[in-house]
């Protein structure tokens, strides 16, 4: 993680500061044009809330990324067989923390917003996207599924869009996440919007308030994110990893190649 400016750290894949005399969490996506959710990555994300997590004057975090794209997604290396357990594991924190962070955070999204960066955003509370936004979990594609958004997508559109994106692994635009709920506003320069948002709506209020409102609105998805992280976890690593095509599957998006499904 690095404070804004801070040259010293610029290899940092997140740059954090603090904004509205700081009322506003800055976070912000540092490895354009993928900003893969690597092990690193999820670190300093999850750094940054456990930093900041106990600031009474906080009201609101916004997160979003440099580059044309939010995020291309996690680190298909680091979901081979030796490395899985320790990344989804990380993840899983970090969508816990970001799921029971005190005040709301606002997600700005340009471009791609795919796996498992957009299940860093599903964590968030609203999600401000550009008209030229994609939203998709392609998990499918490569013979696996995606845990975090298993649990998550549920919470933001009904159960047959969400399982629709979860089984195909198709990727749909800003007007359409909109229309089913994924998407809170779709604005030219969601930064802004979402910057406009928060001046408006969460700047005036009581940081003590929010973080009790918060909690209230949350606790039942708190609970069961917990909760229902821990089972597809095990789903994922007991079951799925167990099989020939994840294995196929992961192995040929490697090397480039289409895979070959034995259905074992």
């Amino acid at each position: 993680m690095v404070e804004r400016g801070n040259a010293a750290t610029a290899a940092s894949p997140l740059t954090v500061w603090l904004d509205a005399d700081g009322a506003l969490l800055r976070l912000r996506l540092a490895r354009p044009k993928a900003n893969i959710v690597d092990a690193q990555m999820i670190a300093a994300l999850h750094g940054a809330l456990v930093a900041h997590g106990g600031n009474r004057h906080l009201r609101g975090v916004l997160l979003d990324a440099e580059g044309p794209h939010f995020s291309f997604g996690a680190s298909v290396e680091e979901h081979l067989p030796a490395r899985c357990a320790q990344m989804l594991a990380s993840l899983h924190e970090l969508i816990i923390a970001m799921v029971e962070f005190p005040v709301p955070i606002l997600v700005a999204v340009r471009g791609q917003c795919l796996g498992g960066g957009l299940e860093v955003a599903l964590a968030g509370h609203w999600i401000y996207a550009a008209p030229d936004a994609l939203f998709g979990q392609p998990e499918m594609k490569l013979g696996v599924f995606a845990p975090a958004a298993s649990v998550l997508l549920p919470y933001r559109m009904h159960l047959p869009m969400a399982e629709d994106l979860l089984y195909s692994g198709r990727s749909i635009g800003a007007a359409a996440a909109h229309a089913c709920g994924l998407v809170h506003t779709v604005a030219d320069d969601p930064q802004a919007a979402a910057l406009g948002w928060f001046h408006e709506h969460l700047l005036g209020k009581s940081a003590a308030a929010l973080a009790c409102a918060t909690a209230a609105a949350r606790g039942a998805m708190q609970r069961d994110v917990r909760q229902r992280l821990a089972e597809v976890e095990r789903l994922y690593l007991d079951q799925l990893m167990a099989t020939r095509d994840a294995n196929e599957g992961l192995a040929a998006f490697l090397a480039k190649r289409k895979p070959q499904w034995e259905h074992r």
